[in-house]
C-alpha cells in the first residue's frame, strides 16, 4: 500500500509541474483557438456568400439567354398576326404574344433582382475580407509567441513526460482512472496530503481518527470535504525522496 500510495502522490508531482508549464502559456492557447473558430466562421459566410453570388450570376445569364429566345418567337408570332386568317388564329397568336411579353418582362424583373443581389454579395464580401486578413495577422503572432513559450520549455516537458509514464505504467489501471476522475473535478489536484491537521487540497479539517487511518496506510483514503486523495506527510516526503528530476 505505501509504494501504492507513493506512486499516486509522485504523479500528482508530475502534474503539478506539468500544469506550471502550461500556466506559462497563460491564455494564448485559448486565444488561438478563438481566433482559428472566428477565421473559420467568417471564411464560411464569405464562401456561402461567394456560391450565393455565383448562382445569381449563373442563374442572370440563364434568364438572359431565355430572354433572347423568347424575344426571337415574340418577333416571329407579331409577323405572323399579318397572315392570319381568321379571328380564332389571331386570337391564338395574340395569346402567345401577350404570354411572351409577360414572361421576358417576368425574367427581366428577376434579373433587376438577381444584380441587385449580385452587388449586395459583393459588398458583403469586400467588408469581411479586410476582417479575415486582420484575424489572420493576429493569429500568426499568437502562434509564433505561443511558439516561443513551448520551445523554451520543450525539453523540460518532454522530461516530465518521460517521467510521467514510467509512474503511469506503476499505477493500476483502476487508481489512476480514479485519479484522472478526481483531477478533472479538482482542477487538476488529485491527491493531497495533511497539513496542520488539515487537507491541502480543500484546508478543510481532517478528523483526528481519520488522520490516524491515513497513517495506518491500510487503504486509499479521500477527502471527506473535497474527495481528493489523502495521502500522510511521511507518503508526501517519501514520494518526493524518491521522484528524481
Amino acid at each position: 500500500m505505501l509504494n501504492r500510495l507513493v506512486t499516486l502522490y509522485q504523479l500528482q508531482l508530475i502534474d503539478d509541474q506539468l500544469d506550471e508549464l502550461e500556466e506559462l502559456r497563460g491564455d494564448l492557447p485559448i486565444t488561438v483557438n478563438e481566433l482559428k473558430s472566428r477565421i473559420d466562421s467568417i471564411a464560411s459566410r464569405i464562401e456561402e456568400r461567394e456560391t450565393l453570388k455565383k448562382e445569381s450570376i449563373e442563374k442572370r445569364n440563364l434568364n438572359d439567354e431565355e430572354i433572347v429566345k423568347l424575344k426571337e418567337s415574340l418577333k416571329k408570332f407579331k409577323a405572323q398576326l399579318y397572315s392570319v386568317r381568321n379571328n380564332k388564329e389571331y386570337d391564338a397568336l395574340t395569346k402567345e404574344i401577350d404570354h411572351t411579353e409577360k414572361l421576358i418582362e417576368s425574367l427581366e424583373t428577376e434579373n433587376i433582382e438577381l444584380e441587385d443581389t449580385v452587388e449586395k454579395l459583393k459588398v458583403e464580401i469586400q467588408e469581411l475580407e479586410p476582417e479575415i486578413i486582420k484575424l489572420k495577422t493576429e493569429l500568426e503572432e499568437k502562434e509564433e509567441e505561443l511558439k516561443k513559450i513551448i520551445k523554451a520549455n520543450e525539453r523540460e516537458e518532454e522530461k516530465l513526460r518521460g517521467v510521467r509514464e514510467d509512474i503511469v505504467a506503476k499505477i493500476r489501471k483502476p487508481d489512476y482512472n480514479t485519479y484522472m476522475r478526481i483531477r478533472k473535478a479538482s482542477r487538476g489536484k488529485a491527491v493531497a496530503t495533511i497539513v496542520r491537521s488539515a487537507c491541502s487540497g480543500c484546508h478543510n479539517v481532517v478528523p483526528p481518527q481519520r488522520q490516524i487511518e491515513i497513517k495506518q496506510m491500510k487503504r486509499v483514503y479521500t477527502c471527506e470535504s473535497c474527495g481528493r486523495i489523502l495521502v500522510s506527510p511521511e507518503v508526501a516526503e517519501e514520494a518526493k525522496k524518491l521522484l528524481k528530476i
